[in-house]
């Protein structure tokens, strides 16, 4: 009996050759890409994360940057958000804060009730991510992502550093793969 090759999971090498739908979805010419920032603290001139959100959309050549919103962390204001989001043209929404463990965050409640689809394995993912960076307290992270109708849903922490990281290792190499998948 051949011995299994432990780099290759299922047959998944990490530098293995495109799968048809990951090519299909690299025709997808450009995504527009909504923000939410979800804070009682922030303000548009204090808000860094948006700030990156915004700039690095901007930067791509595949992203466009669509509705940018700050809202207080409020169930109402959340879901007002998401009806705008998926009555208008982007094909992505991201939110930044109100993922974590206190009374005042709701936003992760407020969004998984309203998935037609929870993506486990972002989550998984970003944890993992986030504790090779911070250690055990990534943890505290309920981070998600999930699709709402047809549409991409990713809910992040409001910090700079998180949202980095998970736009840099988890978002831009497969957006559109997720909203490929999404639409189909």
């Amino acid at each position: 009996m051949p011995v299994a090759d432990k780099n290759n999971r299922g047959g998944h090498h990490k530098d293995h050759a495109h799968h048809e739908h990951e090519l299909a979805a690299e025709k997808i010419p450009f995504l527009k890409i909504d923000i939410c920032i979800i804070s009682d603290s922030r303000t548009e001139a204090t808000d860094e994360t948006g700030k990156f959100l915004k700039a690095a959309i901007s930067d791509s050549e595949v992203f466009r940057v669509g509705t940018y919103n700050l809202i207080n962390n409020n169930p109402d204001n959340i879901k007002k958000v998401v009806d705008s989001f998926l009555s208008g043209g982007s094909h992505v929404l991201i939110t930044s804060g109100g993922t974590g463990i206190s009374s005042r965050d709701v936003t992760i409640d407020t969004l998984e009730a309203m998935f037609v689809k929870k993506l486990a394995g972002f989550g998984e993912i970003f944890r993992l991510l986030s504790y090779e960076q911070i250690g055990v307290r990534a943890m505290m992270s309920r981070a998600s992502a999930g699709i709402i109708g047809d549409r991409v849903v990713v809910s992040l922490p409001g910090s700079k550093n998180a949202v980095t990281m998970a736009y840099e290792k988890i978002l831009v190499p497969q957006l559109r793969h997720l909203v490929y998948e999404a639409t189909r």
